[in-house]
């Protein structure tokens, strides 16, 4: 066999190739096998601003922009080529679920609120409840306390233990740098 290995090198390693690359096709059935039943994980992916219909109901043409911003926050977009009009775009993606994606836009005349156009929004409660949906609950495991926990009778109330006093912060602290020369 190694007189076989030494006359003949390339042609060994091209037969060792073969088996290894004929033992692989074996794998990859088994392996794809396995791929159909295990699916990777996907995180969820949100990004944007959520903007709930109270947070639109709440805005009045009139108000300026510091007012808009404090009730829907700082626009995902600002275009120096539409300086009067802000973008809230929101995207939503669940591995299995359809991606939810709303979007509101808000116009400024003479930055003052003039309108505001959006997709239908869900309520506070709804957007809530949307992030729950399809999810699968397991088995909660059943909470019990230790038995040295327990009260040794049932009308013996429990009584907390005194907070432990704590020592007074210094009266001045070291400087946060030593000074340069």
């Amino acid at each position: 066999m190694l007189e076989l290995i030494a006359r003949h090198p390339t042609k060994m390693l091209a037969l060792a190739a073969c088996a290894a690359l004929s033992a692989c096709s074996g794998m990859d059935r088994a392996s794809n096998r396995l791929v159909s039943v295990v699916t990777p994980y996907k995180m969820d992916i949100v990004q944007g601003n959520f903007v709930s219909r109270e947070q639109a109901q709440a805005l009045k043409p009139g108000m300026n922009r510091n007012q808009v911003k404090n009730i829907l926050g700082t626009p995902l977009l600002t275009s120096v080529f539409h300086a009067d009009r802000w973008d809230y775009v929101f995207t939503f993606k669940r591995q299995g679920l359809e991606p939810q994606s709303r979007r509101v836009t808000v116009f400024f005349k003479q930055d003052v609120l003039e309108r505001i156009e959006a997709d239908e929004l869900p309520t506070e409660n709804e957007f809530v409840a949307s992030l729950d949906s399809g999810r699968v609950a397991g088995p909660f495991p059943v909470l019990e306390m230790a038995p040295e926990n327990l009260p040794t009778s049932p009308a013996e109330p429990t009584q907390a233990k005194p907070p432990t006093p704590q020592p007074a912060p210094p009266a001045s602290y070291p400087p946060l740098e030593s000074p340069t020369r």
